[in-house]
């Protein structure tokens, strides 16, 4: 069998990491209707290219099947709205995007529902959204934030840069993994911003990715995972230098890039040279930083289903929490279906009555939980484990626990 070439630099030399089977794409959550109709399923293969160590899955599904209508809403995280409202007031001063004679220019590529940009209107800063999602792009308009039903290409950052202007900051948070396109994506990241401007991009770091055991963020829209080293070869690709970068504990571990046009971006930060020493210490430029990863993922794996079984068997009950994509990798991975885990619940209305894709667990309204009591809550969005322990205080009422799957399994007591 062929397999396809490094999307970045065009190398046939990958090597796996992880594979995970086949499993359906992972925000593909079923309606009643929909039941008794099959699911196609992909081959969910994490490879590394020995050339420029940008770690990939084959690019199987397109952006347009994923994002044209999409589940996830930013906006129902606490945690994550606090996050980006933290963020915008930090750039506004780190960039004085608030001086009055500037007249700023902020752009959001996949703004989402407009959950980081509605602090800049609150502002008074100019701003627009690049949304592909309908959905949730129509959500942002009705919320008051201008928003751009697109996908980013070049040839949109060029359209947006004549009819607006050029951006001061461009913002790309959580999309860089899911693009397959990473050089034309980057093109139009520069497209879009000045030639003095700023571009910031957060993503998933792959450091703490194998470090924390995270397997369950590999999933199909997510068609790269990126270190410093393999993000400057890819920033590069499309004319931005890396220029700074901050680690940060969202999603587990991620990293901020704050990148310039190639013109204008000077010496990168001591933190630069940090945090590349870091991935080269922990092996991720050469083979021995993946080798062991697979093995810790299949322990993950036991662990999981020998508690869910043994509770099962002692006539516990277990219900999930959430419904992230994460949580649909976790258990297609694990084979964990209704008979283990009846249902879970999650805060996002569009959820509810719809299925899990591929294990078809059915998805209630967080107050389930309240009225039947359950002994254990299995939390799947293991990156909000603080907002969440608080969040499901009430489960210590009656004595029930939390159980979070990943890095290992741990099962805690709900805080009074």
């Amino acid at each position: 069998m062929t397999r396809s070439r490094c999307r970045l630099c065009g190398s046939a030399a990958t090597a796996s990491v992880v594979d995970l089977g086949a499993t359906p794409p992972c925000e593909s959550f079923l309606a009643a209707d929909q039941l008794d109709r099959p699911e196609p399923t992909y081959p969910l293969h994490l490879r590394v290219c020995t050339d420029c160590w940008l770690a990939q899955l084959p690019a199987l599904i397109t952006p347009e099947e994923t994002f044209g209508e999409y589940a996830y809403f930013s906006s129902f995280s606490t945690s994550w709205v606090e996050h980006a409202r933290t963020f915008v007031a930090d750039s506004v001063r780190r960039l004085g995007l608030d001086a009055k004679e500037k007249d700023a220019f902020v752009v959001e590529v996949a703004s989402n529902d407009g959950y980081l940009l509605k602090h800049l209107v609150e502002r008074g800063i100019r701003c627009l959204g690049v949304e592909p999602s309908v959905n949730v792009g129509a959500a942002a308009r009705e919320a008051g934030v201008p928003t751009l039903t697109e996908f980013l290409t070049p040839d949109t950052g060029a359209a947006v840069r004549a009819e607006h202007g050029p951006a001061d900051l461009v913002v790309a948070n959580n999309v860089y993994a899911h693009i397959p396109d990473v050089a034309g994506f980057t093109r139009g990241l520069r497209a879009l911003v000045a030639d003095d401007g700023w571009v910031s991009v957060e993503v998933q770091h792959l450091l703490t990715l194998i470090e924390e055991n995270q397997y369950d963020t590999i999933y199909h829209e997510h068609f790269q995972y990126y270190t410093v080293a393999s993000a400057i070869r890819a920033l590069a690709s499309g004319g931005l230098t890396l220029v700074d970068v901050e680690l940060l504990p969202t999603h587990g571990g991620s990293i901020r890039l704050w990148a310039r046009p190639d013109g204008a971006a000077g010496e990168p930060s001591r933190r630069v040279a940090d945090v590349l020493a870091r991935e080269k210490a922990a092996g991720l430029q050469e083979l021995s930083g993946y080798t062991e990863f697979s093995a810790r993922v299949a322990k993950v794996r036991r662990d999981l289903l020998r508690f869910l079984i043994e509770a099962a068997e002692r006539g516990e009950t277990v219900v999930g929490y959430g419904a992230p994509g994460k949580g649909n990798t976790l258990l297609n991975h694990c084979g964990i279906r209704p008979d283990l885990l009846p249902y879970t619940v999650d805060r996002n209305p569009y959820k509810h009555g719809r299925f899990t894709p591929g294990t078809r667990i059915p998805i209630l309204p967080p107050e389930q939980i309240g009225a039947d009591r359950p002994d254990y809550v299995l939390v799947l969005p293991w990156n909000l484990r603080d907002e969440l322990v608080e969040q499901l205080s009430f489960v210590h009422e009656w004595g029930g626990r939390l159980v979070f799957p990943v890095p290992e399994l741990s099962i805690v007591e709900a805080t009074s």
